[in-house]
């Protein structure tokens, strides 16, 4: 219950702290002329207001948000019908798998590889004056944030057992401290999904928007194969990363918040998918 008070009740204040001024906009600033710390402050107050702007949107839902939801709840849990299934099919074949993709897939999905690049992007970006490349990282910062203290009270509140610790993947034992109750949404898929969907929103080539999504579908790939996680932890990390994600950048081209309009061209368009033969998200250019 104690750790359920330390999630809860921080969570209770930020709504309520963030409805109250929701009526607050970004301040605006000359960016062409400013300087390399008044950008920063700029960025700094932008990245709040779209956290914010993230966690106040379920307050303005309309009906086909809330069937959305539903979709993915029960996406979620049809695809969990499956787990036990792929994890077994998995441990069978797991020696065939490239242990050097594997590695790649941990290390580029754990939070402190993760935070470097993206550091080391937006200071690129900082430094050069680059808006567009401060808009991606900005883009990918705030949507870390958002889905990453998302996927931190969904692995605490539901409490899941991992693959690997014998109890199947219906256990729950919510807010529970062992590290194998942790299992539901994968953490390495969020991280790594978010930053392979805010880069490839940057680019208009199917084929370079297929490359990106394909190194940043590794990490959650191996850590399925690694035996950390479920199907469905991926499933879901993958379409809280892309939901957060188009929230943000939605957010930022109505603020206008780096100068650039948002372009017309046509988009992905992601769905959920369940027929007879295909079960996931499908992402139709």
């Amino acid at each position: 219950m104690l750790l359920a008070k330390r999630i809860i009740i921080p969570l209770i204040l930020i709504v309520y702290f963030t409805d109250s001024i929701s009526a607050q906009h970004l301040y605006k600033i000359d960016q062409n002329n400013a300087s390399t710390w008044s950008l920063l402050k700029y960025d700094i107050n932008t990245t709040w207001h779209g956290v914010k702007y993230s966690f106040t949107r379920p307050l303005h839902w309309k009906q086909k948000d809330f069937l959305k939801l539903g979709s993915l709840v029960f996406g979620t849990a049809t695809l969990a019908l499956a787990d036990e299934g792929v994890d077994k099919y998995i441990e069978n074949h797991r020696s065939n798998f490239p242990k050097a993709v594997r590695d790649y897939g941990w290390y580029f999905g754990s939070p402190q590889n993760y935070f470097m690049a993206n550091a080391g992007l937006y200071g690129f970006g900082l430094l050069t004056k680059n808006s567009k490349i401060r808009r991606t990282s900005i883009l990918i910062i705030t949507s870390s944030i958002t889905s990453g203290l998302l996927q931190t009270i969904a692995k605490n509140g539901f409490g899941r057992a991992r693959p690997g610790t014998g109890y199947g993947a219906f256990h729950f034992k919510p807010f529970s401290k062992e590290a194998g109750q942790h299992s539901f949404p994968s953490g390495h898929t969020v991280l790594s999904v978010t930053m392979a969907h805010s880069i490839a929103k940057q680019f208009e080539s199917p084929w370079i928007k297929v490359g990106i999504y394909t190194l940043g579908a590794i990490p959650p790939m191996s850590r399925l194969i690694d035996g950390a996680h479920w199907l469905s932890d991926i499933g879901f990390g993958t379409a809280l990363s892309i939901i957060v994600v188009d929230g943000v950048d939605k957010f930022l081209f109505k603020e206008k918040a780096f100068n650039i309009s948002e372009p017309r061209k046509n988009k992905i368009s992601w769905n959920f998918a369940f027929t007879g033969n295909q079960i996931g998200i499908v992402g139709r250019f």
